[in-house]
């Protein structure tokens, strides 16, 4: 049975450290993509409240005041903000996966939710968070999971998991793959195009590895709240600013549909067919296609 699917991919940037104007800025995009006729919407990976890019800046003192705030500004998977985004997910008949960081007790994870039009969540968590980010969250007790729905098998991944060959197995039957990425912000003495091309260079490789279409959501991080100088040469930015920029492929690692303008926030919109007849890993046949 071919399945059409509209999807939709998120490029903004997050309402840093404020959870009640990042829920409401959610529900927002959410009815957008709705509004445009998406049946999945993909938000960036910890869109709420934002990925710590703290961790980044040469300012160690600063480091238990952000995490405080952070803390306290995390969602919970039961809690009042997590309602009400599955609430505007029920009301606009729409599948929904959002990057947060997830609060149990005094413990973080960045962790993924898949809500269901029926308002159903289901969570999952980055396993093993990567160097700095572990002065933030804690390993994952959720792991990665392919979500059947009647749209086809959604797999769900965040950042760098997607240079990690088992949590790739993970998910080896899906047929759409949301590969959600917190943009990036760089060091003064990296070159910017370059790092927000590793983004890309993933999502693409991806694409052509699982035979799936990929949809990858990114933040914006222009760095307003976030610009530090770094203290070893005086009056030298330590963060420079960038994001990425949101992209839906094909099977081929091809765009689907042009990217949005670099820096621009907005919702990235592609069509396409899935074949539920076939599974994609085993026989070579019924791969996503593009319309």
């Amino acid at each position: 049975m071919a399945i059409r699917v509209r999807a939709a991919a998120v490029q903004a940037e997050p309402t840093w450290l404020h959870l009640p104007d990042g829920v409401a800025q959610t529900i927002g995009f959410i009815e957008d993509a709705a509004a445009g006729g998406a049946r999945l919407v993909a938000f960036p990976e910890a869109f709420l409240p934002g990925y710590p890019w703290w961790l980044w800046l040469n300012s160690v003192d600063w480091g238990a005041e952000f995490r405080a705030r952070y803390l306290a500004n995390a969602m919970t998977r039961d809690g009042a903000e997590m309602r009400a985004i599955a609430d505007a997910a029920r009301w606009a008949g729409v599948h929904v996966v959002l990057g947060f960081a997830e609060r149990a007790g005094e413990d973080l994870y960045l962790a993924q939710a898949m809500i269901s039009p029926d308002g159903r969540v289901r969570v999952s968590h980055k396993p093993s968070p990567r160097s700095l980010e572990r002065e933030v969250f804690a390993d994952g007790i959720a792991p990665p999971m392919v979500h059947h729905t009647e749209l086809g098998r959604i797999g769900v991944l965040g950042g760098t998991d997607h240079l990690c060959p088992d949590r790739r197995v993970a998910l080896w039957r899906e047929q759409i793959h949301v590969a959600a990425f917190s943009g990036f912000t760089v060091c003064h003495d990296v070159d910017d195009d370059l790092a927000v091309a590793v983004n890309s260079t993933v999502g693409e490789q991806y694409a052509r590895d699982s035979r799936t279409v990929v949809i990858a959501p990114t933040a914006l991080v222009p760095m307003t709240g976030w610009a530090a100088v770094d203290a070893r040469p005086p009056g030298s930015p330590m963060l420079s600013g960038g994001g990425g920029v949101a992209r839906i492929l094909g099977p081929d690692g091809r765009d689907l549909v042009p990217p949005l303008p670099p820096g621009k926030p907005g919702v990235l919109f592609a069509d396409f067919v899935v074949d539920e007849s076939a599974n994609p890993w085993t026989d070579g046949q019924g791969y996503p296609r593009a319309c």
